[in-house]
């Protein structure tokens, strides 16, 4: 159930350079973006955040594989995937500080971006439901007859839960046009990934479902996305679902509100830290004679420059609008919700201030 991850020494041709510039560029904005990030929330300029530190391979290298019509259903670790598929910076960052410029009006936690721009939809932060949420949104595509292949992410402890199964059972049924991607980093916060499965991998699952089960090393950019494009085109030709198991790390805390120190052995995470995602693209990079030291240090500083700005600008917005409530509820506004709307419109005043009862 393993493949073998490519070589840093196979020559590239010039398709393929421009695709690996194209993940190295993304793997390093949304690290440098995490790095920042992290630091803000630590100033207690912002209240949370969810890294993806040494895991960026995997949402990069899958959003390069997909088409503009295929769809994401996330989990915490994907939001790079969303800015690689072209959506702003400066609205990604401000549904971090849910602000007015935050395209879910300040609804959702941070890092849950989505934005239908981008095909990629909002997570819950419900273990596993996406999974199921990513199966039916393929079936639909399926019964249509189009072309869209929907890619469903989740991280190893997901694998535990009932929706992974109910997921994996029906796409194997049906064999609708789905990618399911774990991104196994060894810990599903603090539970290892030895004490959530007596498999062999988790991979090998897929086989009891009734189709491919891939394990791969997702610090290898290349092997990722060619993993990924390979499962990509056989689900669009028609050929069914794929679960690739990404075999990867997380080097930072589950979340701003975790502290690994208190669960994980720090050799463990300097032994993975030896195999950065983005120092292994990186060399091939370099050796392949496709990224000079000078043209990553220029890449490095643009990127930087570019989140500088890009974070000066979210955090300057100010809170959404009260009106903005009574948005995005229902297709069609209901009669409870235009009274309500009606009766905001009567007692609210300026500011968010809500006028005094009268006496009588």
């Amino acid at each position: 159930m393993s493949k073998k991850t490519e070589s840093s020494s196979k020559p590239i041709n010039l398709p393929e350079a421009k695709t690996l510039l194209s993940i190295y560029r993304g793997m390093m904005r949304i690290r440098l973006v995490d790095e920042r990030m992290m630091l803000h929330q630590r100033q207690g300029r912002i209240g949370f955040y969810g890294s993806c530190t040494g895991q960026e391979a995997t949402p990069v290298a899958v959003a390069e594989a997909l088409e503009k019509q295929d769809w994401i259903f996330p989990g915490l670790r994907e939001g790079a995937a969303m800015l690689h598929r072209g959506f702003p910076l400066v609205p990604y960052l401000a549904q971090v500080f849910g602000n007015s410029i935050d395209p879910t009006k300040g609804r959702q936690m941070p890092s849950h971006q989505a934005d239908r721009s981008v095909n990629q939809v909002s997570w819950s932060s419900v273990i596993g439901t996406q999974l199921s949420q990513a199966v039916g949104a393929a079936m639909a595509a399926q019964h249509k007859g189009d072309k869209t292949v929907v890619v469903g992410f989740c991280g190893d402890g997901a694998t535990s839960s009932a929706e992974f199964h109910m997921a994996m059972n029906f796409a194997g049924v049906y064999k609708p046009p789905v990618v399911l991607v774990c991104q196994n980093n060894q810990w599903a916060i603090s539970v290892p990934a030895d004490k959530q499965t007596a498999s062999e991998t988790i991979a090998i699952k897929a086989r009891a479902y009734g189709f491919p089960g891939i394990r791969i090393d997702g610090n290898d950019a290349v092997a990722v996305y060619k993993t990924t494009k390979e499962a990509v085109d056989r689900a669009r030709r028609g050929g069914g679902p794929t679960f690739i198991e990404s075999l990867t790390y997380r080097i930072g805390a589950h979340s701003s509100s975790d502290d690994p120190s208190r669960y994980r052995d720090p050799k463990e995470v300097e032994k993975w830290v030896k195999r950065d995602p983005i120092e292994h693209l990186r060399k091939v990079l370099r050796e392949s004679g496709l990224l000079s030291e000078s043209a990553d240090a220029k890449l490095k500083a643009e990127l930087q420059d570019q989140i500088a700005r890009a974070v000066t600008e979210a955090e300057a917005a100010g809170p959404p609008a009260l009106e903005t409530m009574f948005q995005d509820v229902y297709e069609t506004d209901t009669p409870a919700l235009i009274a309500q709307r009606e009766e905001y419109a009567r007692t609210v005043i300026p500011f968010g201030h809500v006028k005094p009862p009268t006496n009588h």
